[in-house]
C-alpha cells in the first residue's frame, strides 16, 4: 500500500523522513536541542497556512457561491460541510499547538537565563521582540478560542443550536473581524518570530 495515498500516511512518511535527516546530521542530543522549534515552526506553519486559505480562499469562495447560488451554482454548502469542519479542527489545533511550543521554547535555558516566559511578556532586555511576538501570538490564540471558533460553530450549525439569520449574521461578523485581525496581526508576529533568531 502506498503510504501517500492517504493523509496519515504522507505526516508519516514526512516525519520519518525529517527524523532520518535529523539523526542522519546530527545526534539525539541535537535533535532534542531543535525538536520544540521544529514542532514550533510545523504547527505554526499550519496554523497561519490555514488563516490565510480561510481569509484569501474560502472566505471569497463561499461568498461567490452565495451569490451564484440562484443562478444554478453550487451554493456554499460543500464547503461549508464537508471542508470547513475538518480546516477549523486543524485550524484550532495548530495554534494551540504553536502557542504550547512557544511557551516550552521560552522555558529553555537559551531564555530562561534572560527571564524565560515571563521575562518575555514583560520585555526583559534581550527578549523585547520575541516578547512582542509572543503576545501578538497569544492575542491571536484568544481570537481562534474565543472568537473565531465559538462563532463558526454558530455559522456551521455545529454547535448543535438552532439560530436566527441576526444571531448567524452576527457570528459571521465577529468570526471575520477576528480572524481579519489575526491576518493583520500574522505579519508582525512572523518578523518577531524570525527577527528575534536573525538579529533584530
Amino acid at each position: 500500500m502506498n503510504p501517500l495515498m492517504s493523509i496519515k500516511g504522507t505526516i508519516a512518511v514526512g516525519f520519518i523522513l525529517a527524523l532520518i535527516v535529523a539523526f542522519g546530521m546530527g545526534t539525539l542530543e541535537s535533535f532534542k536541542g531543535i525538536a520544540t522549534v521544529w514542532l514550533h515552526i510545523v504547527a505554526g506553519i499550519t496554523w497561519i497556512g490555514l488563516l490565510y486559505y480561510f481569509n484569501f480562499v474560502q472566505v471569497p469562495g463561499v461568498g461567490k457561491a452565495l451569490a451564484e447560488k440562484d443562478n444554478g451554482g453550487p451554493g456554499p454548502a460543500a464547503i461549508n460541510k464537508y471542508i470547513a469542519p475538518s480546516a477549523l479542527l486543524w485550524f484550532r489545533m495548530a495554534a494551540a499547538v504553536t502557542w504550547l511550543a512557544g511557551m516550552a521554547l521560552l522555558a529553555q535555558p537559551k531564555f530562561t537565563a534572560l527571564g524565560g516566559v515571563v521575562g518575555a511578556f514583560t520585555f526583559q532586555e534581550g527578549l523585547q521582540v520575541i516578547g512582542l511576538g509572543a503576545w501578538l501570538g497569544t492575542i491571536m490564540l484568544f481570537n481562534v478560542w474565543v472568537l473565531i471558533w465559538p462563532n463558526q460553530k454558530k455559522i456551521l450549525g455545529l454547535d448543535g443550536l438552532e439560530h436566527s439569520a441576526d444571531v448567524i449574521a452576527g457570528a459571521k461578523k465577529i468570526a471575520l473581524l477576528a480572524s481579519r485581525t489575526n491576518t493583520v496581526l500574522s505579519l508582525p508576529m512572523l518578523l518577531c518570530m524570525v527577527g528575534s533568531a536573525h538579529g533584530l
